[in-house]
């Protein structure tokens, strides 16, 4: 039986007696040993009641087994539906109810909370950090084989959520083909190969960490350095024995802050890559007249998956994201038509990378995603005459934040709940480490609210990265002549 992602990232693999996986306690995995673990896993999805087409959620550490697990996923004919980590108990609640999966993985610490939010209409299991937990003990008691499910092209093989302007949350519903395509493309570009040796400290709860990462080192066989987060002198340790980096400019912000990152110590690495957020122009002049290294900048989103990089052999132009993928189509529109060279657009891509649609919304695919199979990213752009893109601004208002998304609406929704407060507008402003800091204007309906207070209310309802900054008081959010609220205004005032 064929099965699109799985016969091209995993099954090659089952002789490969090549490391795959270096990891953090100093253990390794070979391509062999992690082909054997994910049918492992594949016979629990199995027996859990877990059926082709069926979602699996994943809110988890990041370890060797949870990329097993996706690869389990992949092999069973799962939807794979990784959550981030942060995500409170309310957020969470959503995904669940929405995506409504056969089979749920969390961390033993949130069990309880877990369990809070199905009852026992769905099966849960549990991961832990060290590899332990329930999914682990099933595992090892199951065959290192497994009959493959068919899964086709346009089969779904992932659901990802990203939230939008209104608040709720969509799931973007990416097929075999979506991925593949995707992978093929980025590992010809950046010419990825079973030589390379890349350091991961991306989370696997995303689309840069899990498939731009992830599924171009299974396409390849390059070798893997799996870090369980971020951590400078890990990085710095690893470089030398390493040739790719893949990060968010807060990585590349971090490194230039280490008098340790010097040239000399990246003398074997060939390529550095950053996306998930814009990378300043400063950061990117101090990364090459410090390394010698210019970074390769890229842009995709969670429907998309990637959609331009910057040039591997080529000009690296700080402040733009390059060019089209090879098989993607971009086009800069204005009311859906193509505007000329140089002008502001909206960015719109079609091509084997986008999306589906949006899961269990109709209306809003069709909102977005045009019959001509262009979808409408909501991004503002420019296309020079060679065809290199540079991204001018978010329609949506959407906040990069350390290369997580984050939507004002949202977080404005939870503010405004708050008793005193008459509105609010969430907005960000760059900052130098994570790209952009999220900041609060409100406006009060009792004088004696307190930010403190504000925040006391707010922040246990929203993941970490969401929550602001600063909490401005204000005696009136600036508008325009038709009401709206000047977020542009809002930026320019508070950018320092």
């Amino acid at each position: 039986m064929t099965n699109t992602l799985y016969d091209a990232l995993i099954a090659p693999h089952a002789n490969n007696d090549d490391v795959f996986l270096d990891l953090d306690d100093g253990s390794s995995w070979t391509y062999a040993q992690f082909v054997a673990r994910v049918a492992q896993l594949a016979n629990v999805l199995s027996g859990a009641g877990v059926a082709p087409g069926d979602r699996v959620v994943v809110q988890g550490p990041k370890t060797a087994e949870s990329i097993a697990l996706y690869g389990a996923a992949v092999q069973a004919g799962a939807v794979y539906l990784p959550l981030n980590t942060a995500y409170t108990q309310s957020e969470v609640r959503y995904f669940i109810e929405d995506a409504a999966p056969a089979l749920i993985i969390c961390d033993p610490r949130s069990l309880s909370e877990m369990e809070e939010i199905c009852g026992a209409s769905t099966e849960l299991m549990t991961l832990a950090n060290d590899a332990t937990g329930s999914l682990v003990l099933a595992a090892n008691e199951q065959p290192t084989t497994f009959e493959t499910a068919a899964r086709g092209p346009e089969d779904l093989a992932a659901l990802l959520y990203t939230s939008g302007t209104t608040g709720r949350s969509k799931g973007a519903m990416l097929s075999h083909k979506n991925l593949l395509s995707n992978s093929v493309s980025l590992t010809d570009l950046w010419q990825i190969s079973n030589t390379d040796r890349l350091i991961h400290a991306l989370p696997i709860f995303h689309t840069h960490g899990l498939f731009v990462a992830m599924n171009t080192s299974l396409l390849s066989g390059a070798r893997v350095r799996f870090m369980a987060a971020f951590n400078v002198d890990d990085i710095i340790s690893e470089i030398p024995a390493s040739t790719m980096l893949m990060g968010v400019p807060t990585f590349y912000t971090r490194l230039l802050g280490d008098e340790r990152f010097t040239k000399p110590l990246v003398e074997k690495m060939r390529l550095f890559v950053s996306g998930s957020a814009p990378l300043l122009a400063e950061t990117h002049t101090a990364f090459e007249d410090r390394t010698g290294h210019r970074i390769l900048e890229r842009y995709g989103m969670t429907e998309t998956n990637m959609i331009t990089s910057n040039p591997f052999d080529g000009d690296r132009v700080a402040g733009t994201v390059g060019f089209a993928l090879p098989g993607t189509e971009v086009e800069i529109t204005e009311d859906g038509k193509p505007v000329a060279a140089g002008e502001v657009g909206m960015i719109e891509v079609r091509g084997d990378n986008v999306f589906q649609g949006y899961w269990n919304m109709p209306e809003k695919t069709a909102e977005e995603l045009r019959e001509s199979g262009f979808f409408i990213t909501g991004d503002l752009g420019v296309k020079d005459a060679d065809g290199r893109i540079s991204i001018v601004g978010r329609q949506k208002d959407l906040i990069i934040s350390g290369g997580y998304n984050i939507y004002p609406k949202e977080i404005e929704d939870v503010i405004n709940d708050v008793d005193g407060v008459l509105e609010s507008a969430v907005f960000g402003i760059p900052h130098a480490d994570f790209g952009e800091s999220v900041l609060a204007a409100i406006v009060l309906e009792n004088p004696d609210l307190t930010d403190t207070a504000i925040g006391q209310k707010v922040e246990p309802q929203l993941a970490r990265f969401k929550h602001p900054r600063r909490y401005i008081i204000m005696d009136e959010l600036p508008r325009n002549t038709m009401g709206k609220v000047q977020k542009n205004v809002l930026r320019e005032d508070h950018k320092t």
